[in-house]
């Protein structure tokens, strides 16, 4: 005699359905704490290399990596035993500017040896591109950079100021969420805009000069102007 085969009562598949929608839930949930806590953390270290730069200001009246080398070696400790104390120049111009293309890797040498920011960045004074000896990285693992340019949108200014590029590799979306927390939200408007800075794509911006946020693009950067 064959065994009649029952199936689910409407309790379990209702039981069933509530399991998988708390396991959704929190998924989700998890996703979001986890875009919340990098976007915290960008904000964070763009507030931070601004509160250095100031503090290197105050205290040395000169600015990170425009300082001399005479004076950087004399005045900020641990200079001495960087790579500058064996005759490279670990300085800048004096012009009151982060404008060459030394000094924005030097920037981070001065700060870091000042105790302004942490990390164990170097430079031999010649240095012209980033790696992981010389520049700290965004949670991304984008170069950042500190310096007085126009490399900021919209396209085409004119308008150099002293700005800290975030570096690439963020998603539109968190930018997007940046920017939203900390200034207009627009890319092309206010203190916090979109930047093409060592190749982050133009795409990240839309026709409308928006933030893209359709969740596609992620090789992204922005920039904090000051």
């Amino acid at each position: 005699m064959r065994k009649q085969q029952q199936g689910f009562t409407l309790i379990e598949i209702a039981i069933v359905l509530v399991i998988i929608g708390l396991l959704l839930g929190g998924v989700l949930k998890g996703q979001e704490l986890i875009s919340n806590a990098r976007v915290r953390n960008i904000i964070a270290q763009q507030d931070g290399i601004k509160a250095a730069y100031f503090g290197f200001q105050d205290r040395y009246r000169g600015i990170p990596g425009d300082y001399p080398d005479n004076l950087a070696q004399q005045n900020i400790p641990g200079m001495t035993t960087a790579k500058c104390a064996a005759g490279n120049k670990c300085g800048g111009d004096q012009s009151g500017l982060i404008d060459t293309t030394t000094e924005p890797y030097v920037a981070w040498l001065h700060l870091s040896k000042a105790g302004f920011i942490t990390g164990a960045y170097d430079t031999n004074g010649t240095e012209t591109s980033a790696s992981a000896a010389n520049t700290p990285t965004n949670p991304f693992g984008g170069f950042m950079q500190l310096i007085y340019d126009a490399a900021y949108y919209p396209t085409g200014t004119t308008t150099k100021v002293t700005n800290i590029k975030t570096g690439k590799n963020i998603p539109s979306t968190i930018l997007a969420e940046v920017d939203r927390k900390i200034d207009d939200g627009s890319p092309i408007t206010g203190a916090f805009r979109f930047s093409t800075y060592d190749s982050a794509l133009a795409t990240c911006v839309t026709a409308e000069n928006a933030w893209d946020v359709s969740g596609g693009q992620t090789v992204c950067g922005g920039t904090s102007l000051f």
